[in-house]
């Protein structure tokens, strides 16, 4: 589920913060904690040389503490190069709460939160993640200005969801146009790894496109639900990695692309939603292009989420926002196309194009 988290033997041989595997020069690390209304929060600001750090906030039950620090470690940095690749004037970041959305979420706890990013003065611009709803950043509006994901009706974009999966779904047709020399999904298997808003909107795409799609998640009443509204197949085995398919699409957490299940992956394509899906990135990305799979770099196809919340700060309509989004299909050509010619990983190379930007603007300043 959450990739890099270090066994109890392990803890005390390294620094707390610095020493953790995904601290990668982070410019700054907030610990929010409040008695009153339970908040347990940690804010990860990476990269700021573009712009404020950008990055929704996630609500989970984490395990321990250094699982939830490392979470929000790999998160924050993922959405520095989200903005890059994406050649938005954003940096990265991300919030984590650490707690069960559906039992301990409050508006008080939302307000509270919401001073903590206001406290930031802007270094820091919150949205919505997993555990969290429009509704959510509504409250946390009604204390600061620094959140993006709000309702259209109180001037925001709304639910970046759709937006996110119609990113993902272009990514995924690029990655095809690729591998298969068409991007026409019409026939070809998927299976949807987690259901969740992104999740079903991908695979309402997939279905008007006419692809054959399985899918799974944890959440059985999900499963019925979106299997009955798009006809789609439930997966009832207990190794999806392990069964034939066209693309594997994950939409839930990350790291499912581990030492475990790389070698037994039949896919030819990997495109999904999901954040930090590689759990080491150099890693399983080289075995993954040892292995002829394709693999489209999750923070490049899952960006619609962020130019979606982006055009409240630049004041774009919906039809710049879809126009932004459905870039994607070209900007992941061109990382597969400088993947070849440099060979290396498209992992590498969505990270070396997103690098190239951030260094050339750090010039510019300096």
């Amino acid at each position: 589920m959450i990739s890099d988290v270090l066994n109890s033997n392990e803890l005390h041989k390294i620094d707390p913060v610095f020493g953790q595997l995904s601290f990668d020069n982070h410019e700054q690390i907030v610990f929010c904690n409040d008695k009153d209304t339970g908040l347990k929060a940690i804010i990860g600001i990476h990269n700021t040389v573009l712009g404020p750090a950008l990055g929704g906030t996630r609500m989970w039950q984490y395990n321990n503490e250094w699982e939830a620090l490392n979470d929000v470690l790999r998160l924050s940095r993922g959405m520095t190069f989200k903005a890059a690749i994406t050649g938005l004037n954003l940096g990265g970041g991300k919030a984590v709460i650490i707690g069960n959305a559906k039992t301990q979420k409050t508006p008080e706890l939302m307000r509270k939160f919401g001073e903590f990013v206001n406290s930031l003065s802007g270094k820091y611009i919150t949205a919505e993640d997993v555990g969290m709803t429009t509704e959510d950043m509504d409250t946390v509006r009604e204390v600061t200005p620094y959140v993006t994901g709000i309702s259209q009706s109180k001037g925001g974009a709304g639910n970046p969801s759709p937006v996110t999966a119609y990113g993902t779904f272009m990514g995924m047709k690029a990655a095809a146009k690729y591998k298969f020399g068409t991007d026409i999904l019409e026939g070809k298997h998927v299976c949807v790894q987690g259901i969740g808003n992104v999740g079903e909107a991908l695979v309402e795409h997939l279905t008007n496109e006419g692809a054959l799609v399985t899918i799974s998640d944890i959440n059985e009443d999900r499963l019925k639900e979106v299997s009955d509204k798009y006809n789609a197949s439930i997966y009832r085995g207990n190794d999806i990695y392990s069964e034939e398919m066209d693309i594997y699409a994950p939409c839930a957490l990350g790291a499912t692309i581990n030492d475990e299940t790389i070698y037994k992956l039949k896919a030819q394509v990997i495109a999904g939603a999901a954040n930090n899906q590689l759990a080491e990135e150099h890693k399983h990305g080289t075995i993954l292009r040892e292995r002829n799979i394709v693999y489209a770099p999750d923070f490049l196809i899952n960006a619609g989420g962020i130019i979606n919340v982006y055009a409240e700060l630049e004041n774009y309509d919906r039809k710049e926002i879809m126009r932004k989004t459905e870039n994607i299909y070209n900007t992941t050509l061109e990382i597969f196309d400088y993947a070849d010619k440099n060979n290396i990983t498209t992992q590498a190379a969505a990270f070396n194009i997103a690098n190239e930007r951030i260094e050339a603007r750090k010039k510019a300043n300096s």
